[in-house]
């Protein structure tokens, strides 16, 4: 689905204890941003088979079999509508790296937020395909920017005991976006004017606004102000996050590992994206591969070919009312997302990793089958055929979607995080725009066109089992690890043997923990006497 991180030294109150509400609650807010995302993506799905949006943007026939109305869309147009946003957020994406080393976390957020409203203004106006297209690209844009610079201003800012829990907050905004589109969706579909798509589109503008507003009142990123060499607003910063005083030993004993593991990677000069792929003690290299690529395998589990043409799927499967199953489908989304929350902390990453890619492997497999073996007219069928689509989404939405959110914000280090995570992000939604551009292609009847309907699940099934793979071979575990620690990890161990060395980890820091506290401590009574 088109759903970032780190925290420094012991994490972000670490040492203190586990209620910091005001801190997770200031990043968990940063979340709304995954609502933009998953709205403007579902709200396609619809859209494009409303009467009065068709007549608007499709092209005339006589076909009857688009009778009575007498428009259809050509899948090269519906390619070009739906996977276009993809294509905007691709290089959006990429501009989430110097938007965030430049304008701070925070305020790239801010900007995101007007590049996605100008976008949103562009499409709700248009009364021509090639407008409401360029409005999609700029809201893309937008969404890009938010999809890279959320995960990463979440991961810098909540304590690392329950990181996880909070950058995967994200994912759950974006099903709950999806979700409020096909609701919309569904109340409007029957207008028989412009309201019907200007109505669900212009919504956006109340995301976008919550979103910007919002962010004026977060901190910013203390580790981002560190790096540029502004500590005593990093104080101030943790001090919100943590609720402490900015004079806290635990906040400076925060604030000197964050400058101590920068410093360390400034040895290196300056990074660019050159270096994301260099070899490396640190193995930088493994890291943004690793990065790029769940991005990618979390595409090609197919969960999109249910979000942006689910209702077209569910229609020509027979099914009478395909803009409600579109409804349902969302709402599992939604309420699976929560157990996958809870889980990530409980279970950890790699474990849920591959138990979902099994799942969806297998329900994939069995809708392929069922759809090729059972009629149309079969009722038995076709609910058996939701039932595990339904259950293929409750897998994905408990592990894979906003598992590989969380992985792909903690597991880069300081001096590379910002260009490393826009490539992965742009991964994400470069294979997301070859999927929506291809799935026409493949699916649809016609002239040109495979006519693979149902059919295509086989495909989703082989690339689940791929998932299966590259977990098991490429993502270490990283529960309850600081960002400096994942570091260590990746330096001194495997993904395989990564389960074990994690173990090691967590209790050394237990044993640490006490000790830094203490020693900062010292070191300002030492201070105070000496003054």
């Amino acid at each position: 689905m088109p759903g970032g991180p780190v925290a420094a030294g012991g994490g972000i109150g670490a040492s203190g204890g586990k209620n910091k509400l005001a801190g997770i609650a200031m990043t968990a807010f940063a979340a709304f941003g995954g609502i933009l995302f998953g709205y403007d993506t579902g709200t396609i799905s619809g859209i494009i088979q409303m009467d009065d949006w068709l007549r608007t943007f499709g092209t005339p026939t006589n076909d009857p079999d688009y009778l009575p109305l007498g428009y259809y869309l050509p899948s090269n147009k519906e390619s070009l509508v739906v996977s276009i946003l993809s294509a905007g957020t691709f290089f959006g994406a990429l501009l989430g790296a110097p938007a965030a080393d430049i304008l701070g976390r925070r305020v790239g957020i801010i900007l995101a937020c007007l590049v996605f409203s100008l976008g949103v203004a562009l499409q709700t106006g248009s009364l021509n395909m090639a407008t409401f297209v360029v409005g999609r690209v700029f809201a893309g844009i937008g969404v890009g920017l938010v999809s890279t610079l959320v995960p990463m201003y979440q991961s810098e800012c909540s304590p690392k005991w329950i990181r996880g829990a909070v950058v995967s907050g994200y994912q759950w905004a974006i099903t709950i976006g999806l979700l409020l589109a096909s609701v919309v969706n569904n109340a409007t579909k029957d207008r028989q004017d412009h309201s019907a798509w200007r109505v669900p589109i212009a919504i956006q503008f109340v995301w976008a606004f919550i979103l910007s507003a919002g962010m004026f009142y977060l901190p910013e990123s203390p580790r981002w102000l560190v790096k540029k060499g502004r500590d005593e607003q990093a104080a101030r910063s943790l001090s919100r996050l943590t609720s402490l005083p900015k004079d806290d030993p635990e906040v400076q004993s925060e604030i000197h590992d964050i400058r101590a593991a920068l410093e360390e990677e400034q040895k290196h000069g300056e990074s660019s994206y050159l270096d994301c792929f260099k070899r490396s003690h640190n193995k930088i290299l493994l890291r943004t591969m690793s990065g790029i690529l769940i991005q990618g395998w979390q595409q090609l589990t197919g969960i999109n070919f249910i979000f942006y043409y689910g209702v077209t799927f569910f229609k020509n499967a027979g099914i009478s009312n395909p803009f409600l199953i579109q409804v349902a489908t969302n709402i599992v989304n939604v309420f699976m997302t929560l157990p996958g929350m809870w889980g990530i902390e409980k279970f950890g990453r790699r474990s849920l990793l591959l138990w979902g890619a099994a799942l969806m492997c297998t329900c994939e497999f069995l809708v392929a089958i069922i759809g090729v073996t059972v009629s149309t007219e079969n009722q038995a069928g076709q609910k058996a055929l939701i039932a595990l689509v339904c259950i293929y989404i409750a897998g994905f939405a408990s592990t894979w979607g906003p598992i590989a959110w969380v992985i792909t914000g903690e597991i880069f280090p300081l001096n590379v995080r910002a260009k490393a995570m826009s490539l992965s992000v742009a991964s994400n939604w470069l294979w997301n725009w070859a999927i929506g551009y291809a799935t026409p292609y493949l699916v649809n009847p016609g002239k040109g066109n495979a006519n693979l309907g149902v059919k295509v699940f086989f495909i989703w099934g082989a690339t689940c089992a791929g998932c299966f793979v590259f977990t098991y071979f490429f993502i270490p575990e990283t529960k309850g690890l600081s960002l400096e620690q994942i570091d260590v990890l990746y330096q001194n161990s495997t993904p395989i043997s990564s389960v074990r060395y994690r173990r090691e980890l967590v209790a050394q820091d237990a044993q640490m923990g006490d000790v830094k506290i203490a020693d900062t401590r010292h070191d300002q009574l030492n201070g105070s006497e000496k003054a």
